[in-house]
């Protein structure tokens, strides 16, 4: 029972961005900002392929946690606390860019919290998705 309990804290944890999105006034836009070292990480990736493969794996990894973690918080659709959605999501904003250049990352990040906030169609209604897959 005691490991089912550590799986939990741990889903809690890595979900909410190191607690980030707990605290946080603006929790999205904060704790999508850890979404940056991760897509320079995967940008380090020569292959395109690669950087697909590596956000696919985390792509999935994130909706199991946060499917987890959004039952922990007390089972709400989408716990505005979970930021691990912005932070997994990023690297697709800079997947296949071959130039480290600070405007373009900030411009994508920018665009990203607008599209993120606004909801475009169809992600408004990926929401409606069950668990992690709407969060």
């Amino acid at each position: 029972m005691q490991e089912n309990s550590l799986s939990k804290k741990i889903s809690v944890w890595l979900a909410t961005g190191v607690g980030v999105g707990l605290v946080s006034p603006a929790p999205g836009t904060i704790g999508g900002l850890w979404g940056l070292p991760l897509a320079w990480a995967i940008y380090q990736f020569s292959s395109v392929n690669a950087q697909v493969l590596t956000i696919v794996v985390i792509g999935v990894a994130s909706v199991l946690i946060c499917t987890t973690a959004a039952e922990v918080l007390g089972g709400t659709k989408d716990p505005q606390s979970i930021v691990l959605d912005e932070i997994a999501a990023l690297p697709i904003v800079y997947l296949g860019i071959s130039t480290l250049n600070l405007r373009i990352w900030l411009v994508g990040w920018l665009l990203f919290r607008l599209f993120d906030i606004t909801k475009p169609p169809p992600t408004k209604q990926f929401e409606k998705l069950p668990g992690g897959l709407g969060i």
